[in-house]
């Protein structure tokens, strides 16, 4: 392998574990304000028009995505795990967005640690290397 060719294998490693960190960190906090404060939760998704008892599975939705990409033994899986944060993100936005609060932010940012993480992702080798070694 060339020098140039590692450096940007590495690069792309390095990259995929940072967003894929972030990424995690506001899943996880996420998760734990969804079941640390229930009810003031299902009153937000009721307001955003979704029926409130949605709040704790989709707080282990939330967990059960990231595990799926941490872990990265099931490509296939990982894959849904991403389409199925970016649902759940793009809906979160219009839902704040609908509502006219500005609360928006937070969708946004998890959006784009969403692409950066599967953009870095898509880049690193897919002969059945590992991405943690």
């Amino acid at each position: 392998m060339l020098p140039n060719d590692l450096k940007m294998k590495n690069r792309s490693k390095t990259l995929y574990w940072i967003f894929t960190g972030l990424l995690s960190a506001s899943m996880v906090t996420s998760a734990t304000r969804y079941f640390l404060d229930i009810g003031q939760f299902q009153q937000y998704f009721t307001a955003f028009g979704y029926n409130g008892r949605i709040v704790v599975p989709l707080a282990i939705a939330k967990l059960m995505a990231i595990t799926v990409i941490l872990i990265n033994k099931w490509p296939g899986l990982k894959e849904w795990a991403y389409a199925g944060l970016f649902f759940n993100f793009i809906l979160a936005l219009e839902a704040h967005i609908f509502l006219g609060d500005s609360q928006f932010f937070g969708p946004i940012v998890a959006l784009v640690f969403l692409g950066l993480s599967y953009y870095f992702y898509r880049q690193l080798p897919k002969t059945g290397q590992s991405t943690d070694q």
